[in-house]
């Protein structure tokens, strides 16, 4: 018996998307601001900043 299947697209489309996504974020130095911002939330949790 042979099943025709059709391959899902919606997977492929959603992963696409994220994809453009993060190398946008990655283009407009977000990996940065997040990590800046997380340094002064630590040190000033720990009462250093």
């Amino acid at each position: 018996m042979k099943h025709n299947t059709v391959p899902r697209k919606g997977p492929f489309l959603l992963l696409t998307i994220f994809t453009m996504l993060l190398l946008a974020g990655i283009a407009f130095g977000e990996p940065g601001r997040v990590l800046e911002l997380a340094k002064a939330i630590c040190l000033s949790c720990i009462g250093i900043g």
